[in-house]
This record gives C-alpha cells, sequence and structure tokens, in this order.
C-alpha cells in the first residue's frame, strides 16, 4: 500500500513536469534570495540551477537571514553580499582563520576561488602584492614597501602592482577590501590590511554575453566543454518531447515499481527491506552505489584495517580512479538499519569542509558499507590518549592546532544546526568522530545516530538515551534536567574540547580517580586560580590565551541548564572574538557519566517523530 501511494506522487509530480514543459516556463529574470537581495545572471539559486552559471544555495530558507553558501573548487564559501556589476563578496575561512591568529602564513595563502570557463571568468578586485623573502633585498622592487610586520627571519614587500621574480623570494597576490595606496601600505600593520572577505569580479565571456544579452539565451557547455547557446524550442516540440518524456518515464514507473514490489514481499531479509524502500524513496540523497565484490577489491580484501568502532570495523582502500578511501563495513547485528539509514541521509544533504563526505555505500543481502574520503592524520583521539599510540609517539598537537580544530569543529556543528535544509542533531560528538585531514583539518563523522528534524523544531523526542558515556548531556540521560535538543550537541562538544585542553598529557596531577582529573570540576578550579592545564603544548602568553578562551568557551557549553548554554552560532563568535569579552561561567554543579578506559561502543535507541516546541 506504501509503495503504490508513493509512486501514486511520483506519478503527480511527473504529471507536474510535463505540464511546466508544455507552458514553456522560461527562467525568471531575478530571483529572490533572502538578505542578500534579488540574483541576476550570472547568478541563480538551486531551484533554477540551469538559469545562470553561479549557483547559490540557502535562497528557498523561510528566514531571510539564513546563511548562503557557493561552491567553488570543491570549497563552500559564505556568501557575505552581492554588489552591482556582477561582483560577489564571499568569506575565506582559512585565510580568516590565519589572520585571526596573526599567522604568518597568512602571506602565503592563495585566493582558490576562481571562474575560468568559457562561459565566464573571474578576479580579485582589490588585492596587494606580498614579496616574502629570506634577506634584506639591496634592490627591493620598484615601489614597494619594506614592511615593519615580523614574519620569523622573512622580509616582507608590499606593493599596490606588478608581479616580481627574485631569486630567494615568494610572491603571493592577497585580497583587500578596497583600494590601497602606497602610502597606506607605508603606515599599516599588513594583518590589518588583509581581509577574508574578498571582492570577487565576475566577467562573462564575449560569446557568453552575446548569446544572454542579445539573443536572450542561456550559456552552456556540450559533451566537449564547448560553449552554445540555448535558446529553448518551440511549442509543438516542447509538446511531443514532453509527451513522450511523459510515456516513458511513466513506463519506467510501472516497471520500478512491481519489482520493487517483489523484492519487497519475496526478500526475507526485513532490515534489507527496510533499507531498500529508504534507498528508492530518497535516491536523490544517495551516493554511488558499490557492488561487494568492488568493496572487497578496493580494500584488498579488507587487509588493512585502521579501526574497530560501535557500528563496525573501517579499512582503508582505492577505488578505480585511484583515489584514497575509508570504508566503514557495517556489523550485521547491529539495529533494523537505522544505522547505515542515517549516515545515508544526513551527510548527503550536507556540504561543508568540516564535515566528512560520503563518496558512496554498498548494500548487497546483508553486506553494509560506507564509503569515505581517506583522511591520512585518521581521528582525534589519537592525539589525546597516549594509549591510543600503538607507537607511544606521543602524538602532540601545537595550541594552535588545538584551537583550529576546536573552531572547525564548532564551524561543522553550527552548519549542521542551521546552514543545511534540515536541521541535524549529531547525538555522538567526540574525539573518535572527529577525523583529521592532511592538515589537520577537522571532519565531523559517524551519523549513525544523527536524528532530523525540520529547522522549525526545536525539542526533540527520544526513547532512551543515545551517545557515549562521557559526553552525553544531562538531559539525554534524564529528562527531568530539561527537553532534547541541538543544546545536547553543544554540551558533548565542550565535553570534547575539555579533553582536547586538557587532554591525557597531564600525567603529574594527583586526584583520587586518576580517570576523572580531566572532568569539568578539576578544569575550573585551576581556572579560577588562574591557572593553564601544564600542557607541554603551551609555549608562550598567546598559547596560554588561546588555552583559556577553549576552557571558558567548552565550560559554558557543559552547562547543566540547556538554555544556558550557547548555540553554536555564539560558540562560533566567543571562539572569534577576544578573550576579555568572555565572562567565566557558573561552576557546572553536574558532569555526564563517567568513561570507562574501554568505553568506546555508542548507547542507542529507537526514535521518535519531533515533538512541538
Amino acid at each position: 500500500m506504501m509503495v503504490a501511494l508513493r509512486f501514486h506522487a511520483f506519478g503527480v509530480v511527473l504529471f507536474a513536469w510535463v505540464l511546466q514543459v508544455v507552458s514553456g516556463a522560461s527562467c525568471p529574470s531575478s530571483i529572490f534570495c533572502g538578505d542578500i537581495g534579488n540574483l541576476t545572471y550570472p547568478f541563480t539559486d538551486a531551484r533554477h540551477p540551469d538559469c545562470g552559471i553561479l549557483v547559490i544555495y540557502g535562497c528557498d530558507e523561510k528566514e531571510p537571514e539564513a546563511k548562503k553558501t557557493i561552491k567553488n573548487n570543491n570549497v563552500w564559501f559564505d556568501i557575505v553580499k552581492l554588489d552591482e556589476g556582477n561582483t560577489i563578496i564571499i568569506r575565506d575561512d582559512k585565510l580568516h582563520d590565519l589572520l585571526l591568529q596573526r599567522d604568518c602564513e597568512t602571506f602565503n595563502h592563495k585566493v582558490t576561488f576562481t571562474v575560468s570557463t568559457p562561459l565566464a571568468y573571474s578576479h580579485v578586485k582589490y588585492s596587494i602584492g606580498i614579496l616574502r623573502c629570506n634577506h634584506a633585498l639591496n634592490d627591493p622592487p620598484h615601489n614597494s614597501v619594506s614592511n615593519s610586520t615580523l614574519c620569523k627571519n622573512e622580509t616582507l614587500y608590499s606593493f599596490t602592482y606588478r608581479d616580481v621574480d627574485i631569486k630567494g623570494c615568494s610572491m603571493k597576490k592577497l585580497p583587500t577590501s578596497t583600494e590601497v595606496s602606497q602610502s597606506q601600505l607605508n603606515s599599516t600593520d599588513l594583518f590589518n590590511v588583509i581581509t577574508d572577505e574578498i571582492v570577487i569580479q565576475i566577467q562573462l565571456t564575449s560569446d557568453c554575453s552575446t548569446c544572454h544579452y542579445v539573443h536572450g539565451g542561456q550559456c552552456r557547455l556540450d559533451n566537449t566543454g564547448k560553449l552554445y547557446c540555448y535558446t529553448g524550442k518551440s511549442t509543438k516540440t516542447l509538446l511531443i518531447v514532453a509527451c513522450a518524456s511523459g510515456a516513458g518515464a511513466l513506463g519506467v514507473v510501472i516497471v520500478l515499481s512491481w519489482c520493487i514490489r517483489r523484492r519487497f514481499y519475496n526478500n526475507k531479509n526485513p532490515t534489507h527491506q527496510i533499507i531498500e524502500m529508504f534507498l528508492n524513496t530518497h535516491g536523490h540523497l544517495a551516493a554511488n552505489r558499490y557492488s561487494y565484490p568492488e568493496i572487497k577489491k578496493a580494500t584488498n580484501s579488507f587487509r588493512n584495517k585502521l579501526g574497530q568502532g560501535g557500528y563496525g570495523s573501517v579499512y582503508k582502500g582505492r577505488l578505480h580512479d585511484g583515489s584514497l578511501v575509508a570504508v566503514k563495513l557495517l556489523s550485521d547485528s547491529k539495529g533494523n538499519g537505522e544505522e547505515f539509514i542515517n549516515e545515508v541521509a544526513s551527510i548527503s544533504v550536507t556540504s561543508h569542509v568540516n564535515i566528512v563526505s560520503l563518496l558512496g555505500f554498498c548494500l548487497e543481502g546483508s553486506k553494509r558499507a560506507l564509503i569515505y574520503k581517506y583522511m591520512p592524520n585518521g581521528s582525534l583521539e589519537k592525539f589525546i590518549y597516549e594509549e591510543k599510540d600503538p607507537l607511544k609517539l606521543s602524538l602532540q598537537l601545537s595550541c594552535k592546532t588545538i584551537y583550529n580544530i576546536a573552531i572547525g569543529v564548532a564551524r561543522g556543528l553550527e552548519y549542521l544546526h542551521r546552514g543545511c535544509n534540515t536541521k541535524i542533531l549529531h547525538f555522538d560528538i567526540k574525539p573518535h568522530n572527529i577525523l583529521l585531514d592532511e592538515d589537520f583539518c577537522p571532519k565531523i563523522s559517524d551519523f549513525g545516530l544523527a536524528k532530523i528534524c525540520p529547522q522549525k523544531e526545536s525539542i526533540v523526542s527520544l526513547l532512551g538515551t543515545r551517545g557515549t558515556a562521557g559526553y552525553i548531556a544531562p538531559e539525554v540521560f534524564s529528562r527531568n534536567f530539561g527537553g532534547v535538543s541541538h543544546k545536547s550537541d553543544v554540551y558533548s562538544y565542550g565535553m570534547m574540547v575539555l579533553e582536547m585542553v586538557g587532554g591525557r598529557m597531564n600525567n603529574n596531577v594527583e586526584v583520587e580517580c586518576s580517570s576523572e582529573i580531566y572532568f569539568p570540576h578539576w578544569v575550573y578550579k585551576r581556572l579560577e586560580q588562574n591557572q593553564e592545564p601544564r600542557l607541554r603544548s603551551i609555549k608562550n602568553e598567546t598559547d596560554k590565551a588561546m588555552i583559556r578562551k577553549l576552557i571558558i568557551v567548552s565550560l559554558w557549553c557543559i552547562q547543566t541548564d540547556p538554555s544556558n548554554r550557547p548555540a553554536m552560532s555564539k560558540v562560533v563568535d566567543m571562539m572569534e572574538g577576544s578573550i576579555e569579552s568572555l565572562q567565566i561561567p557558573p561552576k557546572p554543579y553536574l558532569s555526564s557519566p563517567p568513561r570507562s578506559s574501554t568505553d568506546h561502543n555508542t548507547h542507542t535507541s529507537q526514535t521518535t517523530h519531533p515533538s512541538e516546541y
């Protein structure tokens, strides 16, 4: 019955599409996109992908101020503003972090947002040149300024134009918010001149400009990458194409419906039935599907095991295109397929630099596997717990890296809670589920316990407890503390950050129970005494300030009353702001149930629909 209803609904959508094609619907002259105004060519939104060259996401959000993003060169950028003259202002998160830390790598940063196609090209509207030399030049570039900004043993020269090539020096173009004069460079700290809000000018090629503005067509690329001008077809042609396509699609629906119905009733595996039904009703969410022999071949018969989790084992592999992957082979005995569905449904609707990307999956009989991009540095936990380092190499993270990981995870959670079309609550934030790429950029992973709910829902309903002991918010294991919401993820995040800064690296603290030495009361006591944890990674006053900021923010996150915890958007603001603006939070009077040294399994439960707020 449910299958029939779903395909009836699909038939209605198909009929509506046929009517739309027959009517010859054209692209709108402008598209409303919330607080950034109306989009005009070459910009468009996700609902009209063929009506422009650059697609902006988030325009269809009910809240006008919802975040707007754009993907370029496989990187997502936040949009700050659209200006006249095909100008877009985007925020570069990596550059933002470098500027915030006054890191000399700022002057080696490359702006990755570029458009270079037969349809359009781009350039950074405002920029300056930075020449980094490992020695002072006897004959510096003409009209350059030898800047006083200190960067190791390098001498920096800044100028407003010209590319130069000098032996022993490296040249970079870095963005500024407006035109900068040579006199301004002479008197201003370079960190205050460079901006993370980059002004990008988009220019149509002459052929595309003629197509759009003269012929009223849409600039498109054919299979060979050459531009052609699509001007539409006659109503008669559209009618023939629409009817033929509709009849063909309807035939496919009938055959597909029969096949699924047969498989559903003949297959004796209920878990397989549930998952197949999900994949067929949410096919647009699923990544590439692989057969079990393909998975076995990619992992060399599962020879290189990376780790073991609550839901199965993870193996290193290589796809046929040469890309390295991590393959999570799910255990047969775990649940009724909920963890598989959660992973596919959650990750498939996300796209963020701090969220792991699902490349594919396998569902074949009782075999279920998920395929992710391989993360060379593994999970965060091995950098926190010495016992997780099998070679006892004392994997030490710098304070700056700890800070960058913490703020990266915060941004990922903020995106899950507010940035994508549906609100996603993770329910299992812990070091084990934070993966690190080659640059130690954190990626939130393992969405097996995630719960998807509409953006408007604040309080969700759960049966039982879900999460990992030691990171579970009080209201999750006892509803007497309040309703379960996105604030439950905030609590888990706070506990995780406390472990990052308190780590298992401090072995000199004498307490009654060594397994509890890094929990909130000990950290809060040291904060009251104006003492930072005695980490070997703290090298200077800047490190001390960063660690103190992380401690204050995390203690706010683990407040027992959920209403006293900040939302993740506020956490990001606190992390990016000055430490002087942070207030010391009240002392937490309750902590999550303690972890045992072997407690890495996850406690799960079935979920119900979100309750009303």
